[in-house]
């Protein structure tokens, strides 16, 4: 079948009469496009529609009752808008590795995570093909966002490079978040430079504790994004263009909650926000990079 499907094509699909299919349209009961007066149907959506509405007694994560809750790793711009919409969605920030942990457990209907490929060419789909090999999870484009080296105002070490890291004091992040597996792998392109970085401990817990140690000197350089530095009003030496991703429950994409933030994030306000914060290319919100199985 096509990406999109016909009246006839979609009756036959859920073997039913074509009649029924234009009662469903009518009520709005049924995912559809209407497009120079002729209706579409994309057929991944169909599908999902259809698991949405399957009913199940067993223990499959899929088809549990998940609390409203975001999980993953920060993003300022997500925990704005989930406020923002009026979504009725809680936060539960504790790094992108921990997110699809708390997912995969049922803890929450979406994580937020950046965690790049090991090729280093990507972002997010190899960690959700690990962990959801055979799940109904959907991989949706959140934003782009600029991440790097958060440094002192005025950058008074003038740390360009990672190669500049020689000797500094850096503040990492706890093990499984995006920004300490990047840092990771670049560190692992430049042989011999992590021996020669002071990693302090504890680790920090957020983009906002980067920042915070930074300020307070206790920390030369920390990995995060360019929007944690601008709240702080620290220097920002750009390192990768990451791809931060919300991970979600098809069942759930559907449900009031996360369509009102979906339909909320569409909006102008959305996009002022993502350059008032800085940082952030917003342009492919809502792209799918996987919808499995």
């Amino acid at each position: 079948m096509h990406d999109y499907l016909t009246t006839s094509e979609v009756a036959e699909f859920l073997r039913i009469k074509e009649r029924k299919v234009y009662d469903l349209v009518a009520h709005k009961e049924i995912p559809f496009s209407r497009v120079t007066g002729k209706l579409l149907f994309p057929r991944d959506a169909i599908a999902a529609w259809v698991e949405s509405n399957t009913e199940f007694r067993g223990a499959r994560a899929a088809f549990r009752q998940r609390p409203a809750i975001v999980a993953g790793s920060h993003d300022p711009l997500l925990d704005w808008a989930l406020r923002a919409s009026g979504s009725g969605l809680a936060v539960f920030f504790d790094g992108s590795r921990s997110g699809l942990e708390r997912l995969a457990r049922g803890e929450a209907v979406a994580a937020g995570t950046h965690v790049v490929n090991p090729d280093g060419e990507d972002w997010n789909t190899e960690a959700v093909r690990q962990a959801f090999a055979l799940e109904p999870l959907v991989v949706l484009e959140w934003a782009k966002r600029r991440q790097g080296l958060v440094l002192p105002a005025g950058n008074p070490a003038g740390i360009a490079t990672l190669d500049d890291l020689r000797g500094k004091r850096l503040i990492p992040r706890q093990p499984g978040a995006g920004s300490q597996v990047l840092l990771t792998v670049l560190l692992e392109r430049h042989e011999g430079l992590a021996g020669e970085i002071t990693m302090l401990d504890p680790p920090a817990r957020s983009e906002a504790d980067v920042a915070q140690a930074i300020a307070s000197g206790r920390a030369d350089v920390g990995m995060a994004i360019e929007a944690a530095a601008r709240q702080y009003r620290l220097d920002f030496v750009p390192i990768a263009t990451e791809r931060y991703d919300l991970v979600v429950w098809r069942k759930d994409y559907f449900e009031p909650p996360f369509q009102k933030l979906i339909d909320f994030c569409r909006g102008p306000e959305f996009a002022r926000r993502a350059e008032e914060l800085g940082g952030y290319d917003v342009s492919g919100f809502g792209t799918v990079h996987h919808n499995g199985p």
